[in-house]
């Protein structure tokens, strides 16, 4: 099967960032077929070049355009950053040979290069769902006026309405589908997978990440490894770290990322005397470090604003926290809280009052026996329920069933 991928914000393993596309891709060239990774490069740093460029990851085919991108942008600019790259990945996809066009959002504007391309070469395009567009963007007040809503909503119907088959992130998500009127026998929830193999380190390597920082050491350390983005709202983190000091000043707060709100989460910590002392922002670290980083905290975390919209999400940093076998605390409702609730893989904190979530917190890390069988349930569930080999097989079927 010769696979046409598209996806937008596609990185490796070696760089910052979410990597599902990459490890569902090398699986997928791994079980014999071909693999034309569509993507760009969005940052200078990475070579601002102009065109095409073709590179070889994993034995993916990846085709590289140069359309600049950051979490800093204003809306107006991201929009113009999606449809400069939706004009150049419809022209290359529509070059490239293939049996089935599968495109992953976001954002949902990579729904017209797959259509494109699908069309001019009369074969079938998959649609992947990470998030609900555009209900997400019209939450948070992004998305604004009946004009730009409406043609949101018609790029979303278009999406699905040339999609032989769906794949879905979460049940949320396929219901979110399902309510467009598309029908669910074609719609596959696949959600975020754990890499077990690449969280599989040993307890040195967490040990020594820890020996690096005098102000870490033998100190229990919470982490968030993700985007800085209005909708993670991380500022929740730097105020649940001056509660906790209040507690136990000894606990570390270890925020790994970056995003729009960057410099507002440096303000906030500042302000609540807890930047350099309780709570630490070293910058963005590429995934390959992350086996490490999440093998010395004790609790790794999950967070967003208090939005239902949200809560049907199938965040990276929580996949993460499980295949390295450590606890995780998110402060949002939904599918994964349940999750948490039901096996004791980690905690719920309140998103509104900081104080009672920094006790429920406190006692966790204060438990150290609830603490090792915490982090072995997370373990099993990320081998068990989300093992991204299993999940890639599931991918690959849907693939072969829209091709056959």
């Amino acid at each position: 099967m010769r696979i046409i991928y598209l996806h937008q914000y596609f990185t490796t393993p070696q760089r910052p960032g979410a990597t599902r596309s990459y490890e569902m891709a090398r699986r997928l060239v791994a079980s014999g077929h071909e693999v034309d990774m569509v993507t760009s490069v969005r940052r200078p740093s990475d070579g601002g070049f102009k065109g095409w460029r073709q590179t070889e990851e994993a034995g993916i085919r990846v085709h590289w355009l140069y359309v600049p991108y950051s979490g800093s942008m204003l809306y107006p600019e991201r929009m113009r950053a999606f449809f400069q790259f939706a004009w150049g990945a419809a022209l290359k996809a529509a070059s490239l040979d293939g049996d089935v066009v599968f495109a992953t959002s976001t954002p949902l504007t990579i729904a017209l290069p797959a259509v494109y391309a699908a069309r001019r070469q009369k074969i079938p395009m998959v649609f992947e769902v990470r998030d609900l567009w555009p209900e997400l963007p019209i939450a948070v007040g992004a998305l604004r006026g009946w004009i730009p809503i409406a043609l949101a909503r018609w790029l979303e119907r278009f999406a699905y309405r040339n999609a032989v088959q769906i794949v879905a992130f979460s049940d949320g998500m396929k219901e979110g589908v399902l309510r467009t009127g598309y029908p669910e026998e074609r719609i596959h929830v696949i959600p975020n997978g754990a890499d077990v193999d690449l969280f599989d380190v040993p307890a040195e390597a967490g040990q020594a990440f820890r020996r690096q920082f005098d102000w870490l050491q033998d100190r229990p350390l919470v982490v968030y490894t993700g985007a800085f983005g209005f909708i993670n709202g991380v500022d929740y983190l730097a105020r649940l770290a001056a509660a906790v000091e209040k507690l136990a000043p000894e606990v570390r707060f270890l925020a790994l990322g970056s995003g729009k709100q960057e410099q507002y989460i440096r303000e906030t910590a500042a302000q609540l005397n807890v930047l350099g002392r309780t709570f630490f922002m070293p910058g963005r670290f590429p995934k390959v470090e992350m086996p490490k980083i999440l093998s010395a905290a004790d609790m790794a975390t999950s967070l967003f604003i208090d939005l239902p919209e949200m809560w049907a999400n199938s965040a990276n940093k929580f996949f993460d926290a499980l295949a390295s076998g450590t606890p995780v605390a998110i402060n949002y409702q939904g599918w994964q809280a349940e999750l948490l609730r039901e096996t004791g893989a980690g905690i719920v904190l309140d998103v509104h009052d900081v104080e009672s979530a920094a006790n429920r917190l406190v006692q966790a890390l204060r438990d150290r026996a609830w603490l090792r069988q915490a982090g072995a349930t997370a373990r099993r569930l990320a081998v068990e329920r989300f093992s991204r080999d299993e999940l890639a097989k599931q991918l690959e079927a849907v693939l072969l069933e829209a091709v056959g």
